[in-house]
């Protein structure tokens, strides 16, 4: 049965529509993204996506809050894999997994920090608590990077996330060979590091 003849349950409609949505964001971005064209290729009414998601802006908001969760996951199994590994290995771990789901989705990425949908200072309900659990597990992360006593971890969490976001949009825009990330995320993280111990 092709999607355009198929009866949808509640949670399965809603799921064709975010998987619809991802693939057109995937193609062309968030800045055209219609309703519209979401229903056209979830095979279903035009109107199917306006019981969910009320709006464009509400349809935004959910494809920032869903890839902030993917992006999120892809963290944290990093960090499961890398467990055990020293503090710079995890960094390096928790820093390449940023920047590598970064470059493979690089418009899911985009939309996450479109500040015209995720709001600085100013986020939903669902992206307030993603949010809030990146920032630990970086902040974790780091501190464990340059030591307790080591001065503001704060401003060190500050400085490997401009470092991790900056090269990931360097390395999508083509300026920066994909080849690069790792090397450059390994030299952040040791450069911080040494900085740590040096403080402490």
């Amino acid at each position: 049965m092709s999607r355009s003849n198929a009866s949808y349950h509640h949670g399965d409609l809603v799921a064709a529509l975010e998987q619809a949505a991802f693939e057109l964001l995937a193609e062309q971005g968030h800045a055209s993204l219609s309703l519209r064209e979401v229903a056209r290729r979830a095979g279903v009414s035009h109107n199917a996506p306006y019981h969910h998601f009320g709006d464009r802006s509400a349809l935004l908001h959910h494809l920032a809050e869903a890839a902030m969760s993917r992006l999120l996951a892809a963290q944290q199994a990093a960090l499961a894999r890398a467990e055990g590994a020293d503090a710079v290995e995890r960094a390096v771990a928790l820093g390449v997994a940023y920047t590598g789901w970064a470059v493979a989705n690089p418009n899911a990425f985009a939309v996450i920090f479109d500040p015209a949908v995720c709001v600085p200072g100013q986020p939903t309900g669902a992206m307030g608590p993603l949010i809030a659990e990146n920032e630990r597990i970086l902040a974790t992360t780091i501190k464990a990077l340059i030591g307790s006593d080591a001065g503001d971890g704060g401003i060190a969490s500050v400085v490997s996330w401009s470092s991790v976001h900056g090269l990931a949009q360097l390395v999508t825009a083509g300026h920066v060979p994909e080849s690069a990330l790792e090397p450059a995320v390994r030299a952040v993280m040791s450069a911080l590091a040494g900085s740590g111990h040096r403080a402490a």
